[in-house]
C-alpha cells in the first residue's frame, strides 16, 4: 500500500469517527477519536489471536506505509503550531508572559533532566540499562505538552482566561523548545558531535534563537505582503506560503521551524489581523485555519490510537510503562509547581491552578513522532513503549478527569467572590 492510500484511509476513518462522536457521543473529539482508534487496535489484536492475522497485518502494513515522524515533523507540525499561534492574543498573554516563558523554557529543560535521571535508574533497576544520553533523549521526547482536549474543555465550561492563556502559551512554546532539545541531544547521541558544554550550547542557541529570529522575520514579511491588499483568498495563500515554504527553509538552514511557526503565527494573528485585515477576511482566515487544525488533529489522534498495533507489550514493558507515567508526573509537578510557587509570592493565582496546570499537561502525537525518529535499536525498543504508555494515560485518564478540577476552580472562585461582598 502506498503512502497516499494509507493517509487517505486514516483521514477518512478519522472523519467518520469524528462524525459518529458528534452525532451520538458528544465527548471531547480528540479523546473520543483516540479511544475509538485504541478500541479498533484492540479488536485487530484480538482478531489476530483468533486466527484472523491478516486483519492485523493489513493494519500494520497501512501504518508502516506512513512515516509518522516525517508526516508530523515535516508536515503537520508546522500547520498545527501556526494555527494554534494564530489564535493567541498578545493582550491576554501579556499578563502571563513570565509564567509562559519560565514554564516553557525552564520547565521543559528541568523536566527533560528529571525524567532522564529517574528513567536511567529505573531501567537499571529492571535490568534494561541504557546510556544516560538516551534517557535524556526520552526526557526530551516526553516533556512537550499537548493540551488540546483540556483547552477544549476550558472553552466549553468557561475557564478563567488567564489560566487558558497560561496553558496554551506554555504548550505552544514548549513544543518548539522540546524539539530544539531533542535535536541537540539526538545530534550528540547519533551523529558523533562533540558533547562539550560549548558545543551543546551552540547547537541549542542556533536552533532556538535562530528559529525565533527567523519566525519574527517571517511574521514581518507576512505583515508587509498583506498590508496593501484586501482579498481574503490571497491573504490565506500568503499564510499558507509562510507555513509551507517558511518551515521548509528553516529546516534547510538548520534552525527551529516549530519555534519560527509559533512566532510568525503570533505576529500575523495579532498585528497583521488588527491593522490590515477586514472583519470578513479575519473571519475567513480563522475559519480556514480552524478547519485545518481540527482535521489534522483528528488524524493525529487516530494515528496515536492505531500505533498500538506496532508495539508488542510484555510484562517488562508494562512495568516500565507504568513507572514512566509516575516519573513524568513527578517531573511535571516539580517543573510547574516549583516556578509557580515562587511567583505566587508576588501574585495570586486561581484556586487549583497549579493542579490544573500539572494534570492538564497532556502528552500527544509529538511525543510519539519524536520517539519514532530514534533509529532502530535496543534503545528505541525500550523508549517507544514508555512513551506510548505516558501518551495514552495522559489522553485517556488525565483528559477525562481534568474537567472536574476546572469545575472546582470555578466553584472556589465564585465562593471567594461571594465572601468578598
Amino acid at each position: 500500500m502506498n503512502t497516499y492510500y494509507a493517509i487517505s484511509g486514516v483521514f477518512t476513518l478519522a472523519i467518520l469517527l469524528g462524525y459518529i462522536n458528534f452525532r451520538f457521543v458528544r465527548m471531547q473529539s480528540s479523546i473520543a477519536i483516540t479511544m475509538s482508534a485504541l478500541g479498533l487496535s484492540v479488536v485487530f489484536i484480538l482478531a489476530a489471536h483468533l486466527g484472523f492475522g491478516e486483519v492485523e497485518n493489513n493494519i500494520i502494513q497501512t501504518l508502516n506505509a506512513i512515516n509518522f515522524h516525517s508526516l508530523l515533523m515535516n508536515g503537520m507540525l508546522s500547520f498545527l503550531l501556526f494555527a494554534g499561534a494564530l489564535n493567541v492574543r498578545l493582550d491576554s498573554l501579556e499578563s502571563e508572559k513570565w509564567e509562559v516563558m519560565i514554564l516553557a523554557f525552564f520547565g521543559t529543560i528541568t523536566s527533560t533532566f528529571i525524567i532522564g535521571a529517574l528513567s536511567y535508574y529505573l531501567l537499571q533497576a529492571v535490568g534494561q540499562p541504557i546510556s544516560f544520553i538516551y534517557c535524556l533523549l526520552f526526557g526530551s521526547v516526553i516533556s512537550p505538552t499537548d493540551p488540546i482536549a483540556v483547552l477544549a474543555i476550558f472553552k466549553k465550561i468557561g475557564a478563567p482566561k488567564s489560566l487558558d492563556a497560561r496553558l496554551a502559551g506554555e504548550s505552544l512554546f514548549n513544543d518548539g523548545i522540546a524539539v530544539v532539545i531533542f535535536i541537540t541531544i539526538y545530534t550528540i547521541a547519533f551523529e558523533g558531535h562533540d558533547a562539550s558544554v560549548p558545543q551543546i550550547l551552540g547547537l541549542f542557541a542556533q536552533q532556538a534563537f535562530g528559529g525565533i529570529a527567523y519566525g519574527a522575520a517571517l511574521g514581518v514579511l507576512g505583515f508587509w505582503l498583506i498590508k496593501p491588499i484586501d482579498d481574503s483568498q490571497q491573504e490565506i495563500f500568503i499564510t499558507l506560503a509562510i507555513v509551507t515554504g517558511g518551515y521548509a527553509f528553516a529546516q534547510a538552514i538548520d534552525i527551529s521551524g516549530p519555534l519560527a511557526m509559533v512566532v510568525a503565527g503570533i505576529i500575523i494573528g495579532n498585528h497583521t489581523r488588527a491593522f490590515h485585515m477586514s472583519p470578513k477576511t479575519q473571519e475567513n482566515l480563522d475559519h480556514f485555519w480552524e478547519v485545518i487544525d481540527n482535521g489534522l488533529n483528528a488524524m493525529l489522534f487516530i494515528l496515536v490510537g492505531l500505533e498500538l498495533n506496532l508495539i508488542k507489550v510484555s510484562t517488562l514493558e508494562f512495568i516500565t510503562g507504568f513507572a514512566a507515567i509516575v516519573i513524568v508526573l513527578i517531573a511535571r509537578i516539580i517543573a510547574v509547581a516549583g516556578p509557580l510557587t515562587v511567583m505566587s509570592l508576588r501574585r495570586k493565582y486561581e484556586p487549583y491552578s497549579k493542579c490544573i496546570m500539572i494534570w492538564g499537561g497532556l502528552r500527544g502525537g509529538l511525543a510519539i513522532a519524536l520517539a519514532l525518529a530514534i533509529p532502530n535499536g535496543p534503545e528505541r525498543q525500550i523508549i517507544l513503549p514508555m512513551v506510548y504508555a505516558v501518551v495514552l494515560f495522559s489522553i485517556l485518564v488525565q483528559g477525562l478527569t481534568v474537567n472536574k478540577l476546572v469545575k472546582k476552580c470555578l466553584a472556589r472562585m465564585k465562593d471567594e467572590k461571594k465572601c468578598s461582598y
